[in-house]
């Protein structure tokens, strides 16, 4: 039997990459050229089903369906490591910075609310829950539920670095982490993909939350505008231009992660749980610098020959290997445990219409805050890059913000959790 090819209860179908990788771009192709069919069914179908959730939700299928899986490939990792930082100096590389900060301090207000509601959300699941099924949030010494959940608290407000943190810090059974990752990845992949459903709904959205959506508008006009007037039919020699922006910043970025993070090991090695040791957070934070210092010089032109189209490809992959970490089915296997984790998400969420109803704040910076706290960088610029390219750094730079304040919050949502346990 090819090797590729596995037949054993717990396997999937395929295990080989470069089929994975096939099948995904194939779905993604798919998407995309019935999301411009005139038929009259897929018109009706993408009005109710947004193109990119669809894009997330067939791998997701895929992978529940036994045929693909993410723990068998290394394609998220490929994605996240180097497209995910390519995409950053590409998307970023036409950014106007100070349009972006004509956006008003909105989206502050909405990102921080994310936060809040993440911190809070915690404790107060923890009380719902145990009023009642107080087993589910027993147990005692290093299986203490609450010691897990805080390591949920360091992934929705910062990443997996704040994550793990959580983890060395409050010692959580590592036995038991399986079941709080599932949790996370669950949660976290039904609230996004209800973002990307209210993408598409975003200016009824808006409407009943009374809100004004113009700068967010005047940017995007902006940009297009800028796009129209320096777009031309790209050359091999405007590709590879291209190309050897956006990997040249991947190799700047991974090379900095690394001598940062050696320095700090060396230098610091109390960080090295924190997320200035996270390698992953340098190589955001650089890959954005590198697009933002290009877009003041001539490299910005290279906008005109589809800069950032192919950045936005590079997200679109991204989506697709972020949908193979869903399985539909494993959604029952610890009901209790999710339920904490949609109760607490319902919380972060319910605040946050609450404020965006107070300050009149756009779906937009609802979705973004959101994003930038429980999906970080990964997920954020994904999510701005659905109402237009030109707001991706929006994203970035609210979740490197969130992966600053990570670990602070958790800690503090976990000492909450703490008091409240049964």
């Amino acid at each position: 039997m090819n090797q590729n090819f596995l037949l054993s209860a717990g396997s999937p179908l395929i295990t080989n990459d470069a089929v994975v990788f096939g099948l995904l771009m194939t779905a993604l192709a798919f998407v995309f050229y019935t999301a411009s069919s005139n038929h009259k069914f897929w018109k009706m179908f993408y009005t109710v089903v947004p193109a990119l959730l669809m894009c997330y939700l067939i791998p997701s299928l895929l992978n529940s369906a036994g045929i693909i899986s993410e723990e068998k490939s290394n394609l998220y990792g490929m994605a996240k490591n180097y497209l995910l930082p390519a995409s950053l100096a590409l998307m970023t590389l036409s950014v106007d910075m100070k349009a972006i900060m004509r956006l008003g301090g909105k989206s502050l207000v909405m990102f921080f609310t994310a936060t809040v509601g993440i911190v809070i959300g915690g404790p107060i699941a923890i009380m719902l829950i145990s009023a009642v099924s107080p087993e589910t949030v027993a147990g005692a010494g290093p299986a203490e539920v609450w010691r897990g959940l805080a390591t949920l608290a360091g992934s929705w407000i910062g990443g997996g670095a704040n994550q793990a943190a959580m983890l060395e810090i409050y010692q959580y059974d590592q036995n038991l982490y399986s079941g709080m990752v599932a949790v996370d990845i669950i949660v976290a992949n039904i609230w996004m993909a209800i973002v990307l459903f209210g993408v598409g709904k975003s200016a009824k959205i808006d409407k009943w939350l009374n809100a004004d959506a113009s700068s967010i508008k005047e940017l995007q006009q902006k940009v297009e505008a800028y796009q129209n007037s320096i777009n031309k039919i790209p050359s091999l020699k405007d590709m590879i231009l291209i190309g050897g922006v956006a990997f040249g910043a991947v190799g700047v970025s991974h090379l900095f992660s690394d001598i940062m993070t050696g320095f700090i090991s060396a230098n610091y090695p109390s960080l090295n749980d924190s997320i200035l040791g996270s390698g992953f957070f340098w190589v955001v934070v650089i890959s954005t610098t590198i697009g933002l210092m290009l877009s003041f010089t001539k490299a910005r032109d290279l906008e005109g020959a589809g800069a950032s189209k192919l950045g936005s490809v590079f997200i679109y992959i991204l989506v697709a290997t972020i949908g193979m970490k869903m399985d539909v089915t494993k959604t029952l296997d610890n009901p209790g445990l999710l339920a904490i984790g949609l109760v607490w998400m319902s919380v972060h969420v319910g605040l946050l219409i609450l404020v965006a109803k107070i300050i009149r704040a756009p779906f937009f910076f609802l979705a973004v805050g959101s994003q930038a706290n429980v999906g970080g960088a990964a997920s954020a610029p994904i999510v701005a890059s659905a109402f237009h390219s030109s707001l991706a750094p929006v994203g970035v730079l609210l979740a490197v913000l969130g992966y600053a304040l990570g670990t602070y919050g958790a800690i503090f949502c976990a000492e909450l959790m703490q008091i409240v346990s049964p």
